[in-house]
């Protein structure tokens, strides 16, 4: 089932965050197929987090996809290089977004082995931010897109996200601070980061 806009409109971005471990993140980009189940995530919490590109209000060209309606993909470029894949969240004017960080490929590994220029080599490779959007073919042509609206034309990008009632061990989920937003001082240690081991 296609996670539907009020999984993502809810206000607490943690949450949303903790929930969408284990769903399953999925594209389909000149017409080829691919997902794999969320096993990172980690959220930003608009702006009254410092570690959030919207914090204290900045609104930017960049990032006035995130005052968007919950369920709105925004992809940005970290380091000029890699296309970074967030969800959206909350209502429209509250802008909240969640990092997915890792997935565990599931369909379409040739061609994920294929985007990456290399073999697959278990769920590795789906580890890391700028691996998750190659993997899937996720770039920053791909912000503003919905989650949850299909297109018309069949044949158009899409990337949504299913709950396929995966059941993980929740033992194996660790909430640890965020990583790489040092800058944030005391919201670096925010527990806003899920992983599951």
């Amino acid at each position: 089932m296609i996670l539907q806009k009020e999984f993502y409109t809810r206000q607490d971005v943690v949450q949303v965050a903790e929930d969408l471990i284990g769903k399953v993140l999925c594209t389909s980009i000149d017409g080829i197929f691919t997902c794999g189940m969320i096993t990172e995530s980690e959220a930003y919490a608009g702006i009254r987090d410092k570690a959030s590109h919207s914090w204290n209000g900045r609104r930017t060209a960049r990032t006035d996809i995130m005052y968007r309606i919950g369920g709105t993909a925004y992809v940005y470029l970290c380091y000029g290089i890699h296309s970074l894949f967030n969800v959206v969240t909350s209502v429209a004017d509250d802008p909240q977004a969640v990092l997915i960080r890792s997935i565990q490929p599931l369909e379409g590994i040739d061609d994920m082995a294929y985007r990456a220029g290399k073999n697959m080599k278990g769920i590795r490779e789906g580890r890391g931010p700028g691996n998750v959007s190659k993997l899937l073919g996720i770039n920053v042509s791909h912000t503003g897109l919905s989650l949850t609206d299909a297109p018309d034309d069949p044949a158009k990008t899409r990337i949504w996200i299913e709950d396929r009632k995966l059941q993980i061990n929740h033992k194996r989920l660790r909430t640890v601070p965020r990583i790489g937003v040092d800058y944030a001082g005391a919201d670096a240690m925010l527990p806003y980061r899920f992983v599951l081991e």
